[in-house]
């Protein structure tokens, strides 16, 4: 019935695309809110300013929407490891890395709280994909950044550890916000609080794998711009 449906829509394939992608934007909001167990269909209906019919049309089951959303959730974050090759520049690749991650934060909190709930959970919808895919992500990356120490592109560090570094460096803007909102004395991180924490984690990073740092606030200011 569906796809029969989508036939008679024009341009239905655009349509669903853009209710499935509103959909997951507010079942992020709201499954960072509450979690998944604290989440229901009608609250995700009435945060994207649908029917819960609506939902359940693109949508079966809340599980279904809360995979779909952990899916592009880790689409997003790990599609900017493509520039760490071992062609690439250390310097250029990492930055390129670490800029990226603190700009999904800025402009994606939700998405890494809902990320850190399932972990803090057991991961039992992303376990599988923890240890399989991602591990094998990370081995090849570590594989390239191995090569760079072989060749005296960076200092000797831990590739993976470096990784889980970078991870917990970047999200925590996000997953520890109220925290950091409380000693840095404001209501909410801005474009400025961004702004000086990236040049942060950049200069820390970059010269703990023996590169120049040398970042300054300013320097990501177009990726992080005032609100």
């Amino acid at each position: 019935m569906r796809a029969a449906l989508q036939d008679r829509e024009p341009g239905g394939g655009r349509i669903r695309q853009q209710q499935e992608a509103a959909i997951l934007e507010a079942a992020e909001r709201v499954f960072a809110r509450g979690g998944f167990q604290g989440a229901t269909m009608v609250d995700i209906a009435q945060e994207a300013g649908l029917s819960k019919s609506n939902v359940h049309y693109y949508f079966g089951t809340k599980a279904d929407i809360y995979r779909a959303v952990l899916a592009n959730i880790l689409r997003l974050w790990l599609a900017e490891t493509d520039r760490i090759t071992p062609g690439a520049d250390p310097r250029e690749a990492l930055s390129h890395y670490i800029r990226a991650k603190m700009r999904l934060t800025a402009e994606r909190p939700e998405a890494s709280r809902v990320f850190a709930n399932e972990v803090l959970h057991g991961a039992p919808e992303i376990g599988d994909f923890l240890r399989g895919t991602l591990r094998r992500l990370v081995a090849e990356k570590a594989a390239v950044i191995e090569g760079w120490i072989e060749r005296g592109r960076i200092a000797a560090v831990d590739p993976v550890h470096l990784f889980i570094s970078l991870w917990a460096l970047t999200q925590t803007y996000a997953d520890f916000e109220v925290q950091v909102c409380a000693l840095l004395g404001r209501p909410a991180l801005g474009g400025a609080d961004y702004r000086r924490a990236t040049a942060h984690v950049l200069n820390l990073l970059l010269r703990g794998c023996g590169l120049d740092g040398g970042v300054v606030s300013e320097d990501v200011r177009k990726e992080m711009p005032d609100a």
